[in-house]
């Protein structure tokens, strides 16, 4: 896979339109009166705002179609909910619906992988066990398991975690009938809240600096798009992008500091 393309199946990324600002003011002034063909062309006039997100998933999973897929729905999520009035360009509003579909599916999703030479070993151990207990009238030890096996302690193990659902952080262990304790807080946090205090002066310093160096940052560093594109965007030079990108974060160092 490319480094700086992603590829999904069955779409010819290269030739994805992008719509013009222009084209989606007046787009979005017709769907909003109800032009459902509206809707269509924008969305399929901001899939590449989609696959801009998903770059930074690509070394992350080799389900890029899926993911692509739940993009799409953030996208949607987006046109649906967007105001025109706000006079915020939709691709910095949709940014942030669509990376957080994303991050919500990655999160909820469940499913734990088992290798298959795992899994087979874990039945393996159940078939034994209740093969023992209908023979004998009790369990195996770990020792005879291992040895009529011939598998070791940590593969005995293993296999049998297998078996177990994945616990969730927020499951109580406790409950006096006030105050409830949950398996997040018995696991030690070995960060230190340097990264959260730099999130949060990050934040900060973004909501001072100027709108269109803000904008500027969001569209390079979080949807990834070029200085070239950008430049179109705004309708001036690449020249004028570059000097206002470090402009931007000349600033933000120094609100930081």
């Amino acid at each position: 896979m490319s480094k700086n393309k992603v590829e999904i199946t069955g779409i010819n990324t290269s030739k994805l339109k992008v719509l013009s600002h222009e084209e989606m003011i007046d787009l979005f002034k017709e769907y909003q009166i109800g032009n459902k063909k509206a809707k269509d062309v924008l969305v399929e006039g901001n899939l590449k705002l989609v696959l801009s997100i998903l770059k930074k998933y690509q070394n992350k999973t080799d389900n890029l179609d899926d993911l692509f897929q739940i993009g799409v729905v953030g996208l949607i999520k987006a046109i649906d909910n967007f105001d025109l009035s706000l006079n915020v360009k939709f691709s910095t509003y949709a940014v942030f619906m669509i990376d957080g579909e994303i991050k919500r599916y990655i999160r909820d999703d469940k499913s734990v992988r088992i290798s298959r030479s795992i899994k087979d070993l874990s039945y393996k151990v159940l078939n034994y066990k209740e093969d023992y207990l209908n023979k004998f009238g009790k369990e195996p030890t770990t020792t005879e398991i291992t040895r009529d096996l011939k598998i070791s302690e940590y593969e005995l193990y293993e296999s049998l975690m297998s078996l177990m659902p994945p616990q969730s952080l927020y499951e109580p262990i406790y409950n006096d009938g006030s105050d409830t304790i949950y398996l997040m807080d018995q696991i030690e946090d070995k960060k230190e809240n340097k990264d959260l205090d730099s999130l949060l002066s990050l934040r900060k310093a973004l909501n001072k600096i100027k709108e269109r160096e803000r904008n500027i940052l969001i569209n390079r560093f979080i949807i990834g798009k070029t200085q070239t594109e950008i430049a179109i965007d705004l309708n001036i030079s690449q020249a004028q992008v570059s000097r206002l990108e470090k402009t931007a974060i000349n600033n933000v160092k120094k609100l930081i500091k």
